[in-house]
């Protein structure tokens, strides 16, 4: 390809990034990421807390060998398959008909 067909196409992805519906798409996907994970990583840190500093309570048997600390470890493994469930449906309602629609725009461009 020549140089202006590169720079043509350079373009074309400039303009979409420069784009109200690009900063939209961007802005919905950052409304859903950085709350999701301050969230994840503040019950995270809650679990290393608990574990460092009050042992005797994750110590605490529910039924038989099963006690509090292995009951919120396990919880943090389901916590990151709601996330990621929540991501995906979040992700095909809200980002990827946007995502889609720019996708058209620089093909019907190239």
């Amino acid at each position: 390809m020549s140089t202006t067909g590169e720079r043509s196409t350079a373009t074309i992805y400039e303009e979409v990034q420069a784009s109200e519906e690009f900063a939209d798409l961007r802005s919905r996907l950052r409304r859903f990421v950085f709350p999701m994970s301050a969230a994840f990583l503040i019950w995270y840190l809650a679990y290393v807390l608990l574990a460092s500093f009050a042992p005797s309570f994750m110590a605490i048997k529910l039924w038989g060998n099963v006690n509090v600390g292995l009951v919120v470890g396990l919880l943090q493994f389901v916590t990151t398959f709601l996330i990621t469930t929540l991501y995906v449906r979040y992700a095909n309602n809200h980002l990827d008909p946007a995502a889609e629609r720019l996708r058209e725009r620089i093909e019907a461009e190239i």
